[in-house]
């Protein structure tokens, strides 16, 4: 593994922590901004991932299934065999 991807394991393992005490002093708090912005940050990310499946879906071009003749040995599609 290179030492890029450890330091930025490392960084990001830092930053987890850093928004996680945060959230946890904006919770002791009691500000309502603590639970609307991790709800909110969820609830895009949810509708994102949503949009991102159906617009797949929607444009994904698939070529039709061809039958195998009796007699070939290759898979259907294969021009060359090998």
């Amino acid at each position: 593994m290179k030492d890029s991807s450890r330091a930025q394991g490392g960084l990001i393992c830092v930053a987890v922590v850093v928004v996680g005490a945060i959230f946890l002093l904006g919770l002791l708090q009691q500000s309502y901004w603590a639970l609307a912005i991790p709800v909110a940050i969820g609830v895009a990310f949810v509708l994102g991932l949503t949009f991102w499946v159906g617009y797949t879906i929607a444009t994904i071009q698939v070529e039709p299934y061809e039958e195998a003749e009796p007699g070939d040995t290759h898979p259907p599609g294969d021009e060359h065999p090998a």
